[in-house]
């Protein structure tokens, strides 16, 4: 369908007018992760930064973080008597033993069994609940909700970049850290009740009732905030001017991000939108300026096959959240294959000396790598490196690089061969765009690709750090130079 100007009205449309989905995805800007970042996120409420994103990543693991969250994700309200069995009917986890003011992980799959997207699921009346997240799972929600025979009602919050009335439902504030109880506790006026994981409870701040959620971002002590839109200036100041006295930082848009990296959250996998039968009529549903079409894709991995680039739950260590006791999309294919060798997610260390030797040449003539913007490096939204064994034999593929000053290393989620997945193998890392830039139509620098050496460690790093980091200091030798 197209309208008078031969433009692409559906995401199906427009699919079917590019010579290819991966070569269109290469091609879209930003190709930098800074801009795309704080573009994310308002700068009056959460600017780039509030000291420096060093501090604030130091924050959470020594002091107090306060991210706020209010801004970059869509909130797709559903309501009435069929809002569970429709949430169950699109995870592939379980859903039972689910009570008011819960949460849960939505992970949802295409039919084809490989993942569409996750979110959270709040459970915040009996048949009211909130799904929380990037649009890649929200919409696939609101499509089966409006075209699925539940008795159900739903209502998007959406996103602050697409927000035309600037108000949201809900503000979002994340309070974590080793004196993240203490501050609470203050503010609460007593003790905190106890909150289980992914459960929540009612706290008093500033004279405004706070649900709080027991949840973490960078896998340290936390609790999430929540509660009706105008009270969110008057709980942050109460937070803010509090906190002081318990070194808390507010989290920047640039820190905010690297989060991931330490909980080892893949927050934004390629959807798996693009191809598959079953898929179409979601495709027909959305817009042509749909986020599928508007993300960019980038890193050193390269395929034609936009299906190279989807995951299975497995592939990301959600094999324990895979269900067979319940009817949904995607359970038929993911039964065929549950028992087939998957990958596994784990967190590369990049090598200090070869990451050292890509920043080294900025400042000489000669060899021309694509540079390591720390601490987010990523040349685009959707950004996958391909992760080889020694021998240059492909074994996975790599996201979210960057730099914590907790871990004081490089860093990347990544999910590979399970041969390889034991802590303290060394792989290798390809650096750069294939075709050196070329494929990015003008929006990066040409560039050479580089090997970057790595270790294997545990994903999420932040709960076993320590006991590697007799293995991520820097190698002599560059794999460059040989």
């Amino acid at each position: 369908m197209t309208d008078n100007n031969n433009q692409p009205q559906t995401l199906n449309d427009l699919i079917e007018q590019v010579p290819n989905v991966v070569d269109h995805l290469f091609r879209n800007a930003p190709k930098n992760a800074l801009t795309i970042h704080t573009q994310m996120m308002p700068g009056d409420a959460v600017r780039p930064e509030f000291t420096t994103w060093r501090d604030e990543q130091w924050s959470w693991r020594n002091t107090i973080a306060l991210h706020d969250q209010s801004y970059h994700m869509h909130s797709l309200h559903l309501r009435g008597p069929g809002a569970l069995d429709l949430c169950q009917y699109l995870s592939v986890n379980t859903f039972r033993n689910f009570g008011v003011g819960a949460a849960k992980q939505l992970l949802t799959c295409s039919p084809d069994g490989f993942v569409i997207g996750d979110a959270i699921l709040y459970r915040l009346e009996e048949d009211h609940f909130l799904v929380v997240g990037n649009p890649g799972t929200t919409d696939w929600v609101q499509y089966n909700a409006e075209t699925l025979d539940y008795d159900v009602k739903s209502e998007l919050d959406p996103m602050w970049a697409l927000n035309k009335e600037k108000k949201r439902h809900f503000y979002r504030y994340q309070v974590e850290g080793p004196n993240a109880w203490k501050l609470l506790e203050e503010l609460h006026g007593g003790p905190l009740p106890e909150i289980k994981f992914f459960k929540s409870d009612t706290l008093n701040i500033a004279d405004c009732k706070v649900r709080g959620m027991r949840h973490s971002m960078g896998g340290v002590p936390g609790l999430e905030l929540s509660g009706p839109w105008e009270d969110r200036k008057t709980v942050k100041s109460a937070l803010v001017a509090a906190g002081k006295e318990y070194g808390l930082r507010q989290i920047g848009s640039i820190a905010y991000f690297t989060t991931v990296i330490e909980s080892g959250w893949w927050a934004v996998p390629v959807s798996a939108v693009y191809t598959s039968e079953g898929m179409k009529g979601y495709r027909e549903w959305l817009s042509a300026k749909h986020a599928a079409m508007r993300m960019s894709l980038g890193g050193s991995f390269y395929s034609s096959n936009i299906e190279d680039y989807y995951l299975t739950p497995f592939d990301l260590n959600y094999g324990h959240l895979v269900k067979f006791d319940h009817d949904y999309i995607g359970r038929e294919a993911l039964e065929k294959i549950k028992d087939q060798p998957h990958r596994k997610k784990v967190t590369l260390i990049w090598n200090a000396e070869d990451v050292l030797g890509v920043m080294q040449s900025q400042l000489e003539d000669g060899a021309n790598p694509l540079p390591i913007t720390i601490p987010l490096a990523a040349n685009a939204r959707m950004h996958y490196d391909k992760v080889t064994d020694k021998d240059g034999n492909m074994i996975g593929l790599a996201t979210y690089p960057g730099y914590t000053v907790n871990e004081k290393a490089m860093m990347s989620l990544a999910s590979i061969d399970a041969e390889f997945t034991e802590h303290g193998t060394e792989v290798v890392l390809l650096w750069g765009e294939d075709g050196g830039g070329e494929r990015s139509a003008g929006n990066i620098e040409p560039h050479e690709q580089v090997k970057i050496r790595a270790i294997v460690a545990p994903s999420p790093i932040s709960q076993a750090a320590q006991s590697y980091r007799s293995n991520i200091g820097i190698r002599r030798g560059s794999l460059n130079d040989t």
